[in-house]
């Protein structure tokens, strides 16, 4: 099991006892969430880009228009938040299933 941190930015993975496992992301990151296996994590940008990486930072898609205010892990799908109001549910490859 694994915590996901946001630090001035900065997206660190750590052990439940606080110990750095690695730095995830460009350093823009305004909050980041794991998956429930802890195999994925979703960054969201201050640019209001939704990056979904592996849990060893390896860059895996952008999902949505580059308008996100927060993007989060419901199951295997992902809710993403826009700065227009409107709540988006995507598929893990960024497909749009519906707005919510």
């Amino acid at each position: 099991m694994s915590v996901i941190i946001v630090n001035k930015g900065k997206v660190e993975l750590r052990q439940t006892n606080g110990t750095l496992i690695r730095h995830i992301g460009n350093g823009d990151a305004l909050e980041a969430n794991l998956n429930s296996t802890d195999t994925l994590v979703l960054i969201t940008t201050i640019k209001g880009k939704v990056e979904l990486r592996q849990i060893n930072g390896t860059l895996v898609r952008h999902i949505g228009n580059g308008d996100a205010v927060s993007a989060k892990f419901s199951g295997k799908d992902i809710i993403v938040k826009t700065n227009k109001g409107k709540n988006e549910l995507r598929q893990e490859n960024g497909t749009l299933i519906r707005h919510i």
